[in-house]
């Protein structure tokens, strides 16, 4: 017997195999409330990170000179605790690409287990007219070659 209400589905989760990108990030016991497990906001740290280290890596290509790619959406699922000691990875993958803007599909790995699915969208912008730019066309290739 199906256990799951009336026209709910059963999600599947990602495995971070899925995601092109992966980075290691160590939880730290700063991260953890009163709980005794880590903070929500903690997980939207590692998401950045993940994201920041994507972009910022030299061999990444995507980090273009007088541009920065900015946060103008940010969605997560908590579905794991997470605790102190340990590592977590996150994945990331690109699941759009639109004229100024990408949307990235992330997730937070720990023990081989999913604890957080994020939807992000980032926005080129201009550092100095601070206004969207488009993304070139180099650019595009190397997100599209990061799609899930």
């Amino acid at each position: 017997m199906n256990d799951q209400p009336a026209g709910h589905q059963r999600r599947v989760l990602p495995r971070l195999e899925d995601f092109p990108y992966r980075y290691v990030e160590p939880i730290r016991y700063a991260d953890m409330d009163r709980q005794g497990h880590v903070n929500n906001a903690v997980y939207s740290t590692f998401l950045e990170s993940g994201r920041v280290n994507l972009f910022r890596d030299p061999t990444s290509g995507l980090d273009i000179p007088g541009v920065e790619t900015v946060l103008a959406r940010l969605e997560i699922d908590y579905l794991r605790e997470l605790r102190w000691p340990g590592t977590v990875e996150i994945g990331t993958g690109v699941a759009r690409i639109g004229r100024t803007s990408m949307v990235l599909d992330q997730a937070v790995f720990s023990d081989g287990h999913c604890a957080a699915l994020a939807r992000v969208v980032m926005v080129l912008m201009d550092s100095a007219t601070r206004k969207p730019r488009p993304l070139p066309a180099d650019v595009v290739a190397k997100l599209e070659a990061r799609m899930r």
